[in-house]
């Protein structure tokens, strides 16, 4: 079993920065994948950012140009750099492996979650 730990939240000005890490809890052979997702309280779950094994990002409207995804691959680790942070960007952001494999001979593919990580914007 895998269990992905994020951290790196916490109570921000508007304007400021916070950088999230995530990082499973053992080696992962392979993702396809690692994205960030947020959810803010009476809201759906919302895509924020994706970063495939190849390097491809892919943001949410509302956060291009201020967010960036970025990941180890060799530490199997997502970052997600949060800059011009607005009141509106304040939720529980969760980290998503796409498509993990464990091991190289056994096992399907799988998604992962992280617990989730408050984020707090005050304007």
């Amino acid at each position: 079993q895998v269990q992905l730990v994020e951290s790196g939240g916490g109570l921000v000005q508007a304007g400021g920065s916070l950088r999230l890490s995530c990082a499973p809890s053992r080696r992962i052979f392979s993702i396809n994948a690692m994205a960030w997702y947020r959810q803010a309280p009476g809201k759906q779950r919302e895509l924020v950012a994706v970063i495939t094994s190849g390097g491809t990002e892919t943001y949410a409207d509302n956060v291009k140009g201020r967010f960036t995804i970025s990941r180890d691959s060799d530490k199997n680790t997502v970052y997600l750099q949060m800059n011009s942070l607005k009141s509106e960007d304040t939720a529980v952001y969760y980290c998503n492996a796409q498509g993990a494999k464990i091991y190289s001979f056994i096992g399907d593919r799988r998604d992962y979650w992280g617990q989730g990580t408050q984020v707090t914007v005050s304007s």
